[in-house]
């Protein structure tokens, strides 16, 4: 077996491996003899086949057997003797595949880029400042009201007394387009909250000032990015009786609130809420921390990237992108998506940080752990509801689900594990400041 170096171009490679004849013929005869004590044929006792009628039988399918594990042997040595590791799957292709006959030695060509070398990063270079916030008692009020207000209860307004902006309507209504009444657009004694944009825009507004008992129809037109694209920028024709006008009634803050929301009494829901918020402040306190880490990290450390893994980042975050802008478009028929100059710079920025935090990692020894995975899936089965066992099943047979949900665990501890050697100071600021520099991130 020869592989042979053709081309070593920055991160680019690309080798020739030669699978002599003699070697191809050992192989097969070693898999054959291997499976001659096994198997069984008509006429001959098991484990008594000759060898040459095993090779009449199943020597097409072994030759393919042993051409691949031939090759991948080549490719695994190759790799343990450089220390090369391909930023993505080789590139394997058969020279004159078509025209290879038994006999012959096998002849292939292997491309790929290697991931660059990655310089040695010292933790103590970072300096960080960690921010911190308590829950105040105006924070603890305010989220009690916001918890009453969901809670609130309507009650009928008089007679005659027209709907207001917070009020509730029940109501029936029938939709129709250009006269023809469409599918999913009927409802009876539906309660719906004017103001509360649950409907499409303009529909709730053209109910305010209409009374119990009354008749409106409302006109609109659908988005044009409608989920549904038979209705998509259509004017349609809603018939709606109001049939009842309810006005807000906000719940009393006491303990029977609390009890609503699975709390003993008042003070242990204020209790649970502070619980809350101070884990809220925390997550986006951390948030910052990270930022700050990684902007360090980006700024500090710089090395040769492998063009062909940022190109892929790049076409990923511009097809991230078209879908956020895209709500409604869910499948993948659209047209191809250019990349820009923004994208990837982007993609650069994160294959950059990527391949440093596992260098770092991989040196630190950073594992994740059964329970921390086992603890991952549970909360993305959360998300299928009726459906988790199904969801585990996925996972166990989706190696690529187990590597997006393994990645951000692994991430963070190496970020934890570099902010343990940093130079960090801690500050405590308002919920204000907090929400600030949470602001900002999303600008850079």
């Amino acid at each position: 077996m020869q592989v042979i170096e053709t081309l070593k171009d920055g991160l680019k490679r690309a080798y020739t491996i030669t699978v002599t004849a003699a070697e191809l013929e050992a192989k097969v005869t070693e898999k054959l003899v291997e499976a001659q004590p096994d198997v069984e044929i008509k006429g001959f006792r098991k484990g008594k086949v000759p060898l040459a009628i095993l090779r009449k039988q199943f020597g097409q399918r072994i030759f393919g057997d042993a051409m691949q594990e031939s090759i991948d042997t080549a490719m695994k040595d190759h790799f343990d003797a450089t220390g090369d590791r391909p930023a993505l799957q080789p590139d394997v292709k058969m020279v004159n595949g078509e025209a290879w006959a038994e006999g012959q030695d096998v002849v292939v060509e292997m491309t790929y880029e290697a991931l660059p070398p990655i310089p040695e990063f010292d933790a103590a270079s970072l300096t960080l400042e960690k921010v911190a916030v308590k829950a105040s008692d105006a924070d603890i009020e305010e989220a009690i009201k916001n918890l009453a207000s969901s809670a609130k209860s309507f009650e009928d307004r008089k007679k005659g007394v027209k709907a207001k902006d917070g009020d509730q309507v029940t109501i029936d209504f029938k939709g129709s387009i250009d006269g023809v009444p469409f599918d999913g657009g009927a409802g009876e004694d539906y309660p719906l909250v004017l103001g509360s944009n649950s409907f499409i825009p303009g529909f709730e507004a053209q109910l305010v000032g209409h009374a119990a008992e009354e008749s409106v129809d409302v006109t609109v037109s659908f988005p044009e990015n409608y989920g549904a694209a038979h209705l998509a920028g259509k004017e349609a024709v809603f018939a709606c009786t109001i049939k009842a006008v309810k006005k807000p009634v906000e719940a009393k803050i006491d303990d029977e609130l609390a009890k609503k929301f699975g709390a003993d009494d008042l003070a242990a829901l204020k209790g649970q809420v502070s619980t809350r918020l101070e884990a809220e402040y925390a997550g986006a306190a951390r948030a910052v921390l990270k930022r700050a880490l990684l902007d360090q990290l980006d700024a500090a450390v710089k090395f040769d990237l492998p063009p062909a893994l940022v190109e892929a980042e790049a076409g990923q975050i511009a097809h991230q992108l078209y879908h956020e802008e895209n709500p409604h478009d869910h499948g993948h028929n659209h047209g191809a998506i250019e990349t820009t100059d923004e994208h990837k710079k982007l993609a650069e920025r994160r294959v950059r940080l990527g391949l440093l935090l596992a260098e770092i990692g991989r040196k630190a020894e950073v594992t994740v752990s059964d329970a921390e995975m086992t603890q991952a899936v549970l909360t993305a089965a959360r998300q299928y509801p009726g459906q988790e066992r199904a969801y585990f099943e996925f996972v166990q047979k989706n190696v690529q689900v187990q590597q997006q949900l393994r990645a951000p665990i692994f991430e963070d501890k190496v970020v934890d594990h570099l902010v343990a050697g940093a130079k960090v100071t801690d500050k405590e600021i308002s919920k204000d400041e907090l929400q600030k520099l949470v602001d900002a991130l999303d600008e850079m």
